[in-house]
């Protein structure tokens, strides 16, 4: 018997795309999504869409970033450019068998690679077209959680099957307040930035292109950042690379101090891919009631209500962010022990609770 659980996230899934009928969307998956791509290819033929179903064994590359000559890396194949730019939208199903699938490749093939692709999507990047990514419950992604198998399918349908129309509500009044600031501060172990957001607003994601959604972000001012932040509670992941102990000091908005307590070499090579990669391209803010834990996964992680995160790299043009980079690597920072939020001086947020 099919699992009611799978059939209502599909739904949700292609709800947050909107497709109309005769629409063309990528939906993009490994062979242990079956059941999910199989509910969202029924639920896009219901609506008179058309599925193209594209199957990986990783979603990082794997062999073929491993050991293809840089040059190729560097440029997407015809074929893949075309349906690229033809396509309405895509869907993004990840689900891992290993989750550490990649961790071997370099930063520096690693970084191209990104580029190319990055590139490729930049009118999804811009919001002109509409996508979804979301995971799957695997062994893999339970395994990185702490959680047996049905333990990590209730956290994640319970973190993705909620009132966002309530959880929406109460975000954009959050919003508002980010919006009308210019300065936020944010204090914590290890932790005293400052950074701007002046003439920028935010996006409040409530059903969105990140599935599950439950953030707001923003763009910070690309020459504000100011201070230190210390990663010191969560590792650092970024396409299968675990980084632990990540510490930055930031001077008129680049990174000018970097340390880590293990992969250190990856980090740096990363920091190395271009110079936009040195710069902030994301603000975010965790509200997502669900995500109480972090789970080395950060389409989860950034979503942990009473954390922000903060990515290094390319920044959102929609929202104002003039920052490009071939990278986007959110971190996360847990706020709920000793932690606060300011803005324009005055404490908005106190250990992980709003005042």
């Amino acid at each position: 018997m099919s699992d009611p659980r799978i059939e209502a996230y599909a739904r949700l899934l292609v709800d947050c795309i909107d497709p109309e009928p005769g629409w063309q969307v990528l939906v993009r998956s490994q062979p242990r999504g079956r059941p999910l791509v199989e509910e969202v290819c029924r639920e896009l033929g219901r609506r008179h869409v058309r599925a193209l179903v594209r199957l990986m064994f990783d979603s990082v590359g794997g062999v073929f970033v491993r050991e293809a000559p840089l040059e190729l890396l560097g440029r997407l194949s015809e074929i893949e450019r075309h349906e690229v730019d033809t396509a309405n939208c895509y869907m993004a199903l990840i689900a891992p068998e290993n989750t550490r699938e990649g961790s071997d490749v370099p930063a520096e093939r690693a970084g191209i690679r990104q580029a190319a692709l990055r590139t490729a999507h930049e009118p999804y990047l811009r919001g002109e077209k509409p996508w979804v990514g979301c995971y799957f419950p695997t062994e893999a992604a339970a395994q990185d959680a702490g959680m047996t198998l049905p333990e990590f399918e209730a956290f994640l349908y319970g973190a993705v099957l909620i009132d966002w129309k309530a959880l929406g509500e109460r975000m954009e009044k959050i919003a508002e307040r980010f919006d009308a600031a210019e300065t936020v501060r944010i204090v914590g172990e290890g932790t005293d930035l400052t950074f701007s957001l002046a003439g920028r607003e935010g996006m409040v994601d409530a059903l969105g292109a990140n599935m599950p959604g439950g953030e707001i972000f923003y763009s910070p001012i690309e020459d504000s950042a100011e201070g230190v932040i210390s990663y010191s509670e969560y590792p650092a992941c970024y396409i299968g690379h675990e980084v632990n102990g990540v510490r930055f000091r930031f001077e008129g908005g680049r990174i000018v101090e970097a340390s880590a307590t293990s992969n250190e070499e990856f980090l740096l090579g990363t920091l190395d891919t271009d110079e936009g990669a040195r710069r902030l391209g994301e603000f975010g803010i965790g509200c997502n009631p669900g995500i109480q834990q972090h789970m080395k996964n950060t389409l989860f992680d950034e979503k942990i209500e009473g954390t922000i995160h903060l990515a290094i790299g390319t920044g959102f043009p929609q929202l104002g962010g003039q920052n490009r980079s071939a990278i986007h690597w959110d971190m996360v920072k847990e706020l709920r022990n000793g932690g606060r939020i300011e803005l324009d001086g005055k404490v908005v947020q106190e250990n992980g609770r709003w005042l």
